[in-house]
């Protein structure tokens, strides 16, 4: 087994931590100097409730699932569980196609959390928000991150990803879905040949829009691939990045989408204008 794979065994923790505070800081001060759009919140408010959520979450895994995903990607790989585990490739081959098809996996999972209303009442927590930035990114219910982790956990063991696929892929997944919440402009030109390899800010802002069918679309978080492959692409908002409003109708109040307790009971609600994917007509509210 090389050395880099051991290294990064051994330090998963540390990698996953270092890379979340340091996007955290990157994108929260690029988007302090030059932000694409204005708040509608403070954000000191926003930030507090969005950290406080993504540490309960992060508590809520350790504490039912103490190995989380690499525990489930050892289990496997120790049993040689899987479709990677049939071939003989080098372990780089078979690192790169896990994250493949874990984004792959990733992006059906969005789509299906927009298309079940059981599901889109969890979702919604995440699509509430009034704003748009870093913190936007890890402002998910318990509830969902758990449903996430058991769908990527059977992905995992029937892909047969290795251990190192797996960190590398989380690691991606949550760098990604930091940046391309952000804040942030980026340069027209840079943006449009970015957005061919990775999901851009721009990119992914539409997909926050109150409007429906502006909603269901842009539903990768790290690939922009899939989007663009399964007909679920739209380059731009109708009304425009600093125009466009996002959210979720029916749910603007400021402490029913922004502080904790509210953020919490979200899914609980009676039904408001939502989301959820119509198999015959399109898009329309729940």
């Amino acid at each position: 087994m090389p050395a880099w794979h051991h290294w990064l065994l051994s330090h998963e923790v540390g990698i996953r931590l270092a890379a979340f505070l340091t996007l955290l800081v990157v994108i929260g001060l690029w988007e302090t100097l030059f932000p694409r759009r204005p708040w509608q919140t403070p954000r000191a408010v926003r930030w507090l409730n969005h950290l406080a959520l993504a540490a309960l979450n992060n508590a809520l895994v350790r504490l039912l699932f103490p190995a989380a995903l690499v525990g489930v990607a050892a289990f496997g790989e120790s049993r040689q569980w899987g479709l990677l585990h049939l071939t003989a490739l080098p372990l780089g081959w078979r690192l790169a196609l896990a994250v493949i098809a874990l984004d792959l996996v990733i992006y059906l999972q969005h789509v299906l959390f927009h298309a079940l209303p059981l599901l889109w009442r969890l979702h919604r927590v995440h699509h509430a928000d009034r704003d748009f930035d870093v913190t936007t990114g890890i402002r998910f219910h318990p509830l969902e991150i758990l449903l996430s982790l058991g769908v990527k956990s059977g992905a995992v063991l029937l892909i047969g990803a290795p251990v190192a696929g797996v960190i590398v892929f989380e690691v991606l997944l949550n760098a990604t879905a930091m940046f391309n919440h952000g804040n942030i402009r980026l340069p027209r030109r840079l943006d449009r040949v970015l957005r061919w390899l990775v999901v851009t800010p721009d990119m992914h802002r539409v997909h926050h829009s109150v409007a429906e069918d502006e909603a269901n679309c842009n539903f990768g978080f790290n690939l922009p691939w899939w989007d663009r492959l399964l007909g679920t692409y739209r380059a731009q908002p109708r009304r425009g990045h600093r125009r466009m409003t996002i959210g979720i109708r029916g749910l603007r109040h400021p402490r029913r989408v922004t502080w904790l307790p509210g953020i919490l009971t979200i899914p609980f609600l009676a039904p408001v204008a939502g989301y959820v994917i119509n198999r015959r007509r399109g898009f329309e509210g729940e």
